[in-house]
């Protein structure tokens, strides 16, 4: 990836509309452009928080492992979008992972310390950045409230439907989300089980709700599942 396509994308986010085209071209000189296989870890827990990274292409999810080894899926993150983040919160030593999908994944690295020294001379990076935290935390929250008053069932149809909104694509009233999720994943995203995200699958396959194979849902009517 070249200077001008680091610069391409870097515009396209909205972190950095307040960027003029100098400041995205020093952006650019500090941008490392990686490339991580299918199910590759960009970081893990205990290593030290020194890059920030905004990913390309593929997908990634982020979470955590349990005491017992089991593990915790906090999101997946889409192209287009900063992970890493919390090294932008005073973090110096990472508490989660972050792990490349089925496809593989390209995203530009940025060292912490060079993108500190453009938020000291840009007030309004500095916003957007509390802008993003604060969003981040929102969904925390809104998960870990999911967690409390919506029983498991309700929780694994709330995943369809957001995958659907955010990545779903309109087939006639039917909407065809391409995932390459398991089932296991799904339910590390939803608090669940892998026995119960089955068990809910095939229940709305029965209802003519939806189908899915290993690597699509297709769901029948969006207003009907919700």
């Amino acid at each position: 990836m070249d200077k001008n396509a680091k610069i391409d994308f870097l515009k396209k986010l909205p972190m950095f509309v307040s960027l003029n085209e100098m400041e995205l071209s020093q952006l650019a000189d500090c941008a490392q452009f990686r490339t991580a296989p299918r199910y590759h870890f960009v970081f893990v827990p205990d290593e030290a928080a020194e890059h920030l990274y905004f990913l390309v292409k593929g997908r990634v999810k982020t979470g955590t492992f349990s005491s017992e080894g089991r593990e915790i899926i906090k999101e997946l993150i889409a192209p287009e979008t900063l992970f890493g983040d919390l090294a932008l919160a005073g973090e110096q030593m990472r508490s989660e992972f972050a792990q490349s999908l089925h496809d593989g994944a390209e995203y530009l690295a940025i060292k912490l310390v060079d993108f500190q020294k453009l938020m000291q001379d840009n007030q309004r990076l500095v916003f957007a950045c509390m802008h993003h935290i604060s969003q981040r935390l929102q969904r925390v929250e809104e998960r870990l409230a999911n967690l409390v008053v919506k029983d498991a069932r309700e929780r694994i149809i709330e995943f369809l439907l957001e995958t659907a909104t955010r990545e779903g694509r309109r087939v006639g009233f039917e909407t065809l989300v391409k995932h390459h999720l398991t089932q296991q994943e799904i339910a590390s995203l939803t608090g669940t089980s892998r026995q119960t995200v089955t068990s809910v699958f095939n229940e709305l396959k029965r209802s003519n709700l939806i189908y899915f194979n290993r690597n699509s849902i297709l769901i029948r009517d969006v207003d009907k599942l919700a």
